[in-house]
């Protein structure tokens, strides 16, 4: 029986038109290239659309999703990555000396003979998306990869002199890509993709006297990872400097650099500072996962009061709102999310940044660079004669900065910006000892919102306990508070790396400056009256957000404690 033609079966079951198709047609002589792709391009039908066509073309299944895990690690070993992704292809079952494939291309059949020839099984073939199946080839071979332990055994039979000279190897485009690469390159790929996959911030590799530590940053704590041989640690921090492009060659001072990495379906920014120490360079990356950036204010952790608050500090016409807290605690985040709130095209907002951690699309960003001499107040001066609606300032670090701010707010600007500061009143306090006078303060700042990233209890192993009552007196619960006779914490399990905790979210003050704040702060810049006039105001304090966060079983006694010490 002869197959059926594509536009026969996308006429008849995706509601193409016989002009539509015709159309498509002629523009597939102009163009050269299949019908599927011209009629996607004209928008008359979607992937899916041809992809279910094609399956009742070549009687073959359409699989929307490539769930579970894959074949057996020993069988994908022997399947080149290259190959697979070359020809957009996967294995996905292996049962009774049958395998099944799945393709994104169903005409291309040579590399299905390939593996009959290879494995000598009856090859079966369905057809999923190309974009699925690339996901696939990512996840079954970042599962079958060697762990960096297992590497720095290979390793140990290697000659030193040899593993410095391969790392002038060129790094290949995928992390997973590490089938002929040198057995360091192996290695750093190894903790990279280790490192994300456990969801880690940051990778610190600390050199001391006899050993060599790497450790992760996960939810906002640092865990020890790996204990490599001392005598790598030159291999692994040169393959870390090439990688970033930095001297490889200098090892007495500070530098500074960034490259960028795949791993699976993830799209991942590194910044790497390396600087000397006595036994040797120390080098921490940071990890921007640019997929897992919360820009919802709705996922950030607010309450619903919290939220409406913001919302309407955020749609303000001018003045100034400022975010505080220590380093690592999603401010940058926040202002984000706020940012992207707001962002519209009847208005102008401009940021300057030490350094842009995202591109945010139809938002200027200028990057803070002090060897040009472009400093944060040089950079605010020039973004005001911009024509600017909204500014973010990335932190406010000096007297000059926080002055031009304040008048850009005075002015009809609404501006954002941070500070290091413990909490909300502390912000005021730390403006006037700047020097900016209490009346401008106070005439231009609209609110302060303090925040701290809490860890969540991993749902995989929440457990009821009931805690010790110093510990409900010292968080400062009551009795009458508790509706429950029990709290949670974790366990601990693989999913959440034994710690009991997996994800944050954030708790926050926010501190309005209403009516009775702006005139204390003409008379005061001590912050605990500041504080308490805010509490009697209505202010919900970090310490009793986190409360609330334990009440409704979402983090710890213990958590709140470390987060919000007083």
């Amino acid at each position: 029986m002869p197959r059926r033609r594509i536009g026969e079966i996308l006429i008849e079951n995706k509601g193409v038109s016989k002009e539509a198709f015709d159309r498509a047609l002629l523009l597939q002589q102009e163009e050269r290239k299949r019908i599927g792709e011209i009629l996607m391009k004209e928008g008359l039908i979607k992937e899916h659309d041809l992809l279910y066509a094609l399956s009742i073309q070549f009687n073959i299944p359409y699989f929307k999703k490539l769930e579970g895990n894959g074949v057996d690690s020993a069988i994908i070993s022997k399947i080149p990555i290259n190959f697979a992704k070359r020809n957009k292809l996967v294995p996905i079952e292996v049962k009774g000396g049958k395998m099944i494939v799945a393709i994104a291309d169903p005409i291309n059949i040579q590399p299905l003979d390939d593996l009959r020839v290879l494995f000598d099984f009856n090859i079966e073939s369905v057809i999923s998306s190309e974009k699925e199946i690339l996901n696939a080839i990512n996840r079954y071979y970042e599962q079958a990869s060697n762990s960096p332990e297992e590497v720095i055994q290979d390793m140990n039979e290697e000659d030193s002199t040899k593993i410095l000279s391969e790392l002038e190897e060129a790094e290949a485009e995928d992390l997973l890509d590490v089938t002929s690469e040198a057995p360091v390159i192996k290695l750093v790929n190894l903790i990279l993709s280790q490192a994300i996959k456990s969801r880690a911030s940051d990778i610190h590799i600390e050199p001391y006297q006899k050993d060599l530590r790497i450790r992760y940053r996960i939810d906002g704590v640092l865990y020890n990872i790996l204990t490599p041989p001392k005598r790598y640690q030159l291999a692994i921090v040169s393959r870390i400097k090439i990688m970033a492009k930095l001297n490889i060659a200098e090892k007495r001072l500070p530098q500074d650099g960034r490259f960028r990495i795949k791993i699976a379906d993830k799209d991942i920014d590194v910044r790497v500072s390396v600087i000397p120490t006595t036994f040797g360079e120390r080098v921490v990356l940071r990890l921007l996962d640019k997929s897992n950036l919360l820009l919802d204010l709705q996922n950030l952790g607010l309450s619903q009061d919290e939220l409406d608050k913001i919302n309407k500090l955020i749609y303000s016409s001018h003045g100034i709102v400022l975010v505080t807290g220590p380093t690592g605690s999603g401010k940058t985040t926040t202002l984000y999310a706020a940012l992207n709130e707001i962002n519209s095209p009847d208005k102008n907002i401009i940021t300057i940044e030490d350094p842009i951690e995202y591109q945010l699309n139809g938002i200027g960003q200028i990057q803070v660079n002090t060897r040009i001499d472009l400093t944060f107040a040089k950079g605010l001066r020039s973004i005001v004669r911009q024509d600017p609606d909204v500014i973010l300032v990335g932190e406010i670090r000096d007297a000059e900065t926080a002055e031009i701010a304040i008048h850009a707010a005075l002015t009809g600007h609404l501006v954002f910006s941070t500070l290091h500061t413990n909490d909300a009143a502390g912000a005021i306090t730390r403006l006037i000892d700047m020097g900016i006078e209490p009346f401008l303060v106070s005439s231009a700042l609209n609110a302060v919102i303090a925040q701290r990233l809490v860890r969540l209890i991993c749902e995989e192993c929440k457990e009821p306990y009931v805690p010790d009552g110093g510990v409900l007196k010292e968080i400062g619960l009551r009795q009458e508070d508790i509706k429950s006779d029990f709290f949670y914490r974790g366990k601990g399990c693989p999913q959440c790396l034994h710690t009991g905790y997996k994800g944050r979210k954030g708790i926050y003050e926010i501190l309005n400056v209403d009516d009775s704040i702006q005139s204390l702060i003409l008379k005061t810049s001590e912050s605990n009256i500041i504080r308490n006039k805010g509490i009697e105001s209505g202010m919900i304090t970090l310490r009793e957000d986190g409360v609330q966060a334990v009440l409704d079983g979402l983090t710890t006694i213990e958590e709140i404690l470390r987060v919000t010490q007083e």
